[in-house]
């Protein structure tokens, strides 16, 4: 569940006067089925409207930035461990943060491109007969590191996850999610 700040309040109160002046106008018809079937166009919409709304000023108000994190791997477990630290920059409290890392094994570089770097042919009948297993070339996994973030403070964090043995040159990228 997300925090509603003044803002979102003020928004729900809006849609909520514009449902309620629509349901006005809707009492002039004198057929029942037309007046229902407008009242309940109205909520849809309305309720539609309020839904996106609530998602953007989520987006526009709940703002957090990585101040820093870094990754050591553990060779004894075959795990990744990650330590940082989340910032709130907004002027409104978070609810909770999620940290996505996606590892990436073999990431491109200039150095080793070439044409069977994009495109490899296969048969579709190959993969069929042959019982290979597919080991994944992209790792992600989703951590809640904060929790209650008030504006202005910084929440230390870290989190492990396993480690694929058969990557090599691995490319670890970050995305943080704030609502």
């Amino acid at each position: 569940m997300t925090h509603l700040t003044i803002l979102h309040w003020i928004t729900l109160s809006v849609f909520f006067l514009i449902f309620v002046l629509l349901v006005v106008l809707a009492k002039e018809e004198t057929d029942k089925k037309i007046f229902w079937s407008m009242v309940f166009s109205s909520f849809l919409v309305i309720s539609l409207l309020s839904v996106f709304s609530l998602f953007v000023l989520d987006k526009y108000t709940k703002k957090a930035k990585l101040v820093r994190i870094t990754s050591k791997r553990v060779l004894l477990n075959e795990t990744i461990m990650f330590f940082g630290a989340v910032q709130n920059v907004g002027k409104f409290e978070i609810g909770k943060c999620k940290l996505r890392v996606k590892i990436v094994n073999n990431a491109l570089n200039i150095n080793n491109l070439s044409g069977s770097s994009f495109y490899s042919p296969r048969s579709g009948l190959k993969s069929l007969l042959t019982n290979t297993k597919n080991k994944p070339s992209t790792v992600i996994k989703y951590f809640t590191i904060a929790k209650n973030l008030l504006p202005g403070r910084i929440y230390n964090f870290s989190a492990t996850m396993p480690y694929p043995p058969y990557f090599q040159n691995a490319n670890i990228r970050y995305k943080l999610y704030c609502h």
